[in-house]
């Protein structure tokens, strides 16, 4: 806020502390006076002790103010200080004790942050005087290094404080050294005492963002199940979900405050997913999860929390609006992205949580805007962006901190948080000392604000996405102490945004070039959300090829919403890791889909089919898909009668299918092929098989002296035939002629024979006797075999079938 708003008006005191001030002036009145008369006091003992300035053992002893209860008391409290005091020097520090000390009432938001910036000065502060001796707690002696608690407690009504107000309030120990022996003031710490013990008559109307967000867990992958068992990272989750851990801590304190919880889908979806099976990596494998309980006590005691209360839910993952608007939206599908992260809040929040969140807030990183995170912000359908004061800064020189609404054109609200109570718990709180001086400054803040203008204002804290425990537990007692104070009271982030605005606030959106430079240094580079794009393709292609593209759709949809997250910022190589790794995962999926590389093959003859085998390694059906054969060579081999075919095909689970193509031959030679799938628009799938396919005996002398073997063979088989009938009719025709000779010599001894035969005459008629070309074939002939096999050694390439 500008400067000018740091200016605050005063309340009526209530008359009866009015009384007693002025009875306590009129009593001390004659001890001034006598004092007056008193020689001037050295400088060391001015305003009642030594100058800071001249003691050369100041700020050797560390003064902790662990604890101040009430944080803000009222009328007939008893303020409770307790903490530590620790001797740094070299010196033992005698005669010493701890002293409590008030300030003045601080008139601005500024001064508060002057005062806490110099908490432990004790050289360019002034120090206000101690409340009296009988608040104390004595020492003899502090040694070097040793640590010594101290407690006191003080009526309230004897601090004497005077208007509502703030009032600076410290804490100091001062001793004697052996090189310094007289009492100086050795250490002091500052806080702060808001004092408003009467209900306010105008009260801030203050709404308190309380987040839910973590980083990214879960991985792409899933088991090969059914159920598709999810993996993820680390068990961190597992950490920060149990007793103990940052958002079991978170929930925890929140459920007994009046916040308005901001949340994260994805984390709502990742503990969701650790309620049943799931599976953690563990190096190069993945072991079983065991944290099912943690996470169902989880989940039970949000939806507890969250039963009446308003509910913000951010896009899956938390996008970074910022790094979209800087570096994405040039690059195609990256506001898609935040889209696809908007539509599946209510298929998330809504079921696990049981309420119905608002989706009309976003939130940039650290509520840094400029006019193109505004357009991005509200491109998925928010039409409200939460920033911070000190992005969208007061120019109008307002001398009060305006309401949290503010018009900035198009139908869009921002809705400005103070960027003062929303860093109040930045930084390492695990100190009990650090814890509670944050909370001291958030409530005089708080009470700053309110005492500026009697005009009532709607203001907005929003905190760091992610507070550490200690943060939230210091968070929580700031807030539980507003919320029992008497000048806030709750209201709700949708209210603060229909409220009325402030005339006179700021409305202009800065410029890209005054976004920070220290955010920007974080930002997601457009190689990522190039990287995300190309994820996104392959993811498009290999989605239209199943039968249930839900099961990749889900997990990978979320991946990608994952890598846009705003977790990553200060995380450059994770970020990067996990990006290439969904990739890698994805393309081995997709690998899981492809074609069984084929050798050469050998085509012997005019045409021929050759097959081509599609395998598919994934638990679900792909199909359909087109399998194109090419020939790179069509004058010498062409397929189906052109240059290249395509057929559909469509392969079960963990099975193959192969696809037979038609090919004839135009020339002897080698021809090379192409297979490659494609989807049903066309796009390609997976990588090609080439090979190729040997052409041999196609042309027409080849084909005449085949047909010329064939025909000598077949006349070299009947020409063994003939000759064999001959020769057994020759041989039967003997037999007959041998048994009439037998029968003559018998019949006729001495007798001649009637027809003697020359033996000329004999070979004549066995010559006539043998079977001649042409003559008709017997069913007693021996069947010629004249079956012809290629005789060609066979090549080491496959065969095709004919």
């Amino acid at each position: 806020m500008a400067e000018a708003a740091d200016f605050q008006g005063t309340s009526p005191s209530p008359a009866r502390r009015w009384l007693r001030r002025t009875t306590a002036l009129v009593a001390g009145a004659p001890l001034l006076a006598g004092l007056v008369q008193l020689p001037a006091a050295s400088p060391a003992l001015a305003d009642g002790q030594p100058s800071a300035k001249a003691d050369g053992d100041a700020g050797s002893v560390a003064v902790a103010v662990d604890s101040l209860t009430p944080s803000a008391p009222t009328d007939g409290d008893t303020v409770t200080v307790s903490g530590t005091v620790t001797n740094n020097g070299k010196q033992t520090v005698t005669d010493a004790h701890v002293g409590l000390r008030l300030g003045p009432e601080i008139n601005t938001r500024s001064s508060v942050d002057a005062i806490a910036k110099d908490a432990d000065d004790l050289q360019g502060r002034s120090i206000p005087p101690e409340i009296d001796d009988k608040y104390t707690e004595k020492f003899s002696k502090l040694t070097p290094g040793v640590a010594e608690h101290f407690n006191i407690s003080v009526p309230v009504d004897d601090l004497e404080l005077g208007d509502d107000g703030v009032y600076e309030f410290a804490v100091s120990l001062s001793g004697e050294t052996s090189a310094q022996p007289w009492e100086q003031i050795l250490g002091i710490q500052r806080t702060f005492l808001p004092w408003q013990p009467d209900e306010a008559g105008t009260k801030t109307k203050t709404t308190a963002l309380w987040p839910l967000v973590s980083t990214t867990h879960m991985a792409a992958e899933t088991g090969p199940n059914e159920e598709q068992t999810p993996v993820f990272l680390n068990d961190d989750l597992a950490e920060e979900i149990s007793p103990g851990g940052r958002l079991n801590q978170m929930v925890t304190l929140g459920k007994d405050l009046d916040v308005i919880w901001v949340v994260d889908p994805d984390l709502l979806a990742s503990v969701d997913a650790m309620t049943g099976n799931y599976s953690v990596r563990d190096g190069d494998k993945t072991v079983a999860g065991t944290h099912q309980d943690v996470a169902k006590q989880w989940l039970a005691d949000l939806q507890d929390a969250v039963a009446d209360a308003e509910v913000i839910s951010l896009p899956f993952a938390d996008p970074d609006l910022a790094s979209l608007a800087h570096n994405g939206t040039d690059v195609t599908g990256s506001l898609s992205q935040l889209k696809s992260a908007t539509d599946v809040i209510h298929n998330t929040v809504d079921p696990i949580l049981h309420v119905k969140p608002s989706t009309d807030f976003a939130w940039p990183v650290d509520g840094a805007v400029d006019r193109s995170i505004v357009k991005v912000a509200t491109s998925a359908g928010a039409d409200k962006v939460i920033a911070r004061s000190d992005s969208l800064q007061e120019t109008s020189g307002l001398p009060y901190t305006p309401s949290a609404a503010r018009p900035v054109g198009g139908g869009t609200t921002a809705v400005v948080a103070d960027s003062r109570l929303s860093r109040a718990f930045e930084g390492d709180l695990t100190d009990a000392s650090a814890s509670t001086l944050a909370v001291q400054r958030f409530l005089a803040q708080s009470l700053s604000l309110n005492l500026q203008t009697g005009k009532q204002r709607s203001i907005v804290i929003a905190p760091q996405r992610m507070p550490s425990g200690s943060q939230a537990r210091a968070m929580a007692e700031a807030l539980r102490a507003l919320q029992d104070g008497t000048w806030s009271e709750s209201q709700k982030l949708s209210a603060a945004a229909a409220a009325k605005p402030d005339p006179d606030a700021t409305t202009k959106v800065p410029s890209a070039s005054a976004y920070p430079a220290s955010l920007r240094r974080q930002e997601l580079p457009r190689s990522a959300f190039l990287q995300i794009a190309r994820t996104q393709d392959a993811l498009d292609n290999f989605k239209v090829v199943l039968s249930d593209p839900s099961r990749v759709a889900t997990p990978f949809g979320r991946a990608l919403n994952r890598e846009m997250s705003a977790s990553w910022r200060g995380r450059a190589d994770e970020a990067k890791s996990f990006r290439t790794r969904v990739k890698t995962y994805l393309d081995g999926l997709t690998g899981r889909v492809r074609l069984i590389d084929k050798s050469e093959t050998k085509l012997s003859g005019r045409s021929a089919t050759i097959p081509v085998t599609v395998q598919n390694n994934l638990v679900q059906d792909v199909g359909p898909l087109v399998l194109r054969l090419t020939s790179t060579n069509p004058t010498r081999l062409e397929i189906d009668g052109a240059d290249y075919e395509e057929q559909p095909i469509s392969v079960s689970g963990g099975h193959s299918q192969s696809v037979k193509f038609t090919t004839s031959a135009n020339a002897n030679g080698r021809a090379t092929v192409v297979a490659q799938l494609y989807t049903m628009d066309g796009r390609a799938y997976g990588d090609p098989v080439t090979f190729d396919v040997k052409v041999t005996e196609i042309t027409a002398t080849v084909m005449l002296v085949i047909g010329g073997g064939v025909l000598l063979l077949v006349l070299a088989g009947f020409r063994m035939y003939t000759q064999r009938k001959r020769a057994a009719a020759r041989d039967a025709e003997k037999g007959e002629a041998d048994d009439a000779e037998d029968a003559e010599d018998t019949g006729d001894a001495g007798d001649g024979p009637e027809n003697p035969e020359g033996p000329g005459e004999r070979l004549s008629e066995e010559s006539d006797a043998r079977p001649r070309a042409g003559d008709p074939e017997q069913p007693s002939d021996p069947a010629p075999d004249t079956a012809a096999e290629n005789a060609d050694p066979s090549g080491t390439g496959e065969r095709v079938d004919r």
